[in-house]
């Protein structure tokens, strides 16, 4: 944040690319600019919900490998295991 003795760059009226504004945004504090944000509503539907879930690097390996050659993401490949082991369980 700014001091009462520090000037504020200027903000661009728009960047030239995604990585300009990167560069400006890393060296710039946004509460900075408060005066020019602008505030928006925002729905968001979450259709997804991802966990975390620790397993031994050996497993991942095998899964990586196994995923890779079948043609599916990971973490699929992974639920869709668990879903089989869980189903002969019942």
């Amino acid at each position: 944040m700014i001091t009462k003795d520090q000037r504020v760059d200027p903000l661009p009226e728009q960047f030239s690319s995604y990585e300009e504004a990167a560069e400006f945004w890393d060296a710039h504090d946004t509460t900075d600019y408060l005066d020019a944000l602008q505030p928006v509503t925002v729905q968001a539907e979450f259709r997804r919900r991802h966990f975390e879930v620790e397993i031994d690097k050996d497993v991942l390996f095998v899964l990586r490998e196994r995923a890779r050659r079948t043609g599916v993401p990971v973490s699929r490949l992974a639920s869709d295991m668990l879903r089989r082991q869980i189903a002969a369980a019942a």
